[in-house]
């Protein structure tokens, strides 16, 4: 089972919407992205099933990302986006869980000065998402460490998942140090850690030997069974958008990753997602 946990798909208008959701977004694709495209990425390197992200220009509509994983269902999972400044979010995670089949939800504390995860506005957000069983993914730095495990501790219940290795400042003095608020949330066990966007990390070329470093704290405070691996984007759009190709995601693992033993590459590459999201979830209402 090859299961990559991280990649964005999305289409144009009229097809789907583009817009902000980030503050201070600017910036909007020239082209889509689609499902399809992704698909014959999967297909042509062994890749069995995908997690889809809505994007942070396809605005709060997770329609797309949703519809792709209605129609696709034996390939694809559906993580849309959620407000944290909606004071209607809880019922709209409701919405899209119960009516439109999404696993989750991803939330991005880096955009906000506050701490908007903690916030006390959210709280009926996060008890909808733990019950449902809904899958959390967080787009953070160490300074959000804080946050994220407040949420740990009180929703047991609910995985949550650190996007890009929650960006360690590779090559910077004290890194390691300053990175150390990651490696202490593995006090938690539904906090897991994605193995993502290593080549927008390092400074060195392949296989990113500065950034293995990073990768190996993470490994010895979390384990194995807590490792998650993710891509980026469908086809062209991998390398448009500076992450590597495919099949040299899926050869970093396979052959650059030398503390790994086989059968740990195996619950990185697949094994683990596939507890988080098991092809027929079981959602209470």
């Amino acid at each position: 089972m090859i299961f990559d946990t991280h990649v964005h798909i999305w289409e144009m208008p009229p097809i789907a919407p583009i817009g902000p959701t980030a503050p201070g977004w600017k910036s909007k694709p020239d082209e889509p992205a689609t499902a399809e495209t992704l698909i014959e990425d999967m297909d042509a390197n062994g890749v069995d099933r995908s997690v889809l992200v809505q994007t942070s220009w396809s605005t709060w509509d997770n329609g797309y990302v949703a519809d792709a994983a209605r129609r696709f269902p034996d390939r694809f999972v559906a993580m849309g986006l959620i407000d944290p400044l909606d004071p209607g979010n809880a019922e709209k995670a409701k919405y899209w869980a119960r009516a439109r089949g999404m696993a989750g939800f991803r939330l991005h504390p880096v955009y906000y000065e506050e701490a908007v995860l903690t916030a006390g506005r959210n709280r009926a957000l996060w008890q909808a998402i733990a019950d449902l069983r809904l899958v959390v993914q967080v787009h953070m730095r160490p300074q959000h460490a804080a946050q994220i495990g407040k949420i740990a501790a009180e929703y047991s219940v609910t995985p949550i998942l650190i996007d890009h290795l929650a960006y360690p400042e590779i090559g910077k003095s004290g890194w390691l140090d300053a990175y150390r608020p990651v490696l202490d949330l593995a006090r938690y066990p539904n906090l897991y850690v994605k193995v993502s966007d290593v080549k927008g990390r390092s400074q060195q070329p392949f296989p990113f030997e500065d950034v293995q470093v990073a990768i190996r704290a993470v490994y010895e405070a979390f384990g194995p069974q807590r490792l998650l691996w993710g891509t980026g984007y469908p086809g062209h759009h991998r390398t448009k958008h500076g992450w590597l190709s495919l099949a040299d995601e899926l050869r970093l693992v396979r052959n650059g990753f030398d503390f790994l033993s086989d059968k740990e590459k195996l619950m990185l590459l697949g094994t683990n997602a596939d507890r988080i999201w098991p092809r027929t979830p079981v959602r209470s209402a």
